[in-house]
């Protein structure tokens, strides 16, 4: 029996660096550059010209095709979907967002907050939420460590 649960996710963390910073590593094909868990980002080559289609290998060896679905560099915010995915899921879909926001005053003036929320469909079960919860929070941390050194 399965246990019922909701089918979003949102993590968000205050990143002590500028927004320049952080935004500077807010593209598919460069999470490879702050995501410890992921080996390497490539955009895929066959995609057609209008869409934007990113392979990311894990360390422990998944391999993810993902679609830009939105990208805005003036609200700070890209959308993205999992295309293909070996192994493959065990859902249907998820729609990821990745906002950043500047933290203009206040004791973290000049950092950066930053939420990554995922919305997945009905058939994705507790564990799928669970993991998706701690990636996002583990890839926030390595996000802040990077955007540190930018």
């Amino acid at each position: 029996m399965s246990i019922p649960t909701s089918t979003s996710v949102v993590e968000s963390a205050v990143i002590p660096a500028p927004l320049s910073h952080v935004w500077h590593y807010i593209k598919l094909q460069d999470f490879s550059k702050f995501w410890s868990a992921i080996k390497s980002s490539e955009y895929v080559k066959a995609a057609n010209e209008e869409t934007d289609i990113v392979k990311w290998s894990f360390q422990d060896g998944t391999v993810v095709e993902v679609k830009q679905e939105e990208h805005s560099t003036i609200n700070h915010y890209i959308t993205y979907s999992v295309i293909t995915a070996q192994p493959e899921l065990t859902y249907s879909s998820v729609l990821s967002t990745i906002r950043c926001f500047a933290v203009t005053s206040g004791e973290a003036e000049g950092s950066t907050f930053v939420e990554w929320s995922g919305n997945f469909s009905s058939d994705a079960d507790a564990g799928v939420i669970q993991d998706a919860k701690f990636k996002r929070r583990e890839a926030l941390a390595d996000l802040a460590k990077a955007a540190k050194k930018a």
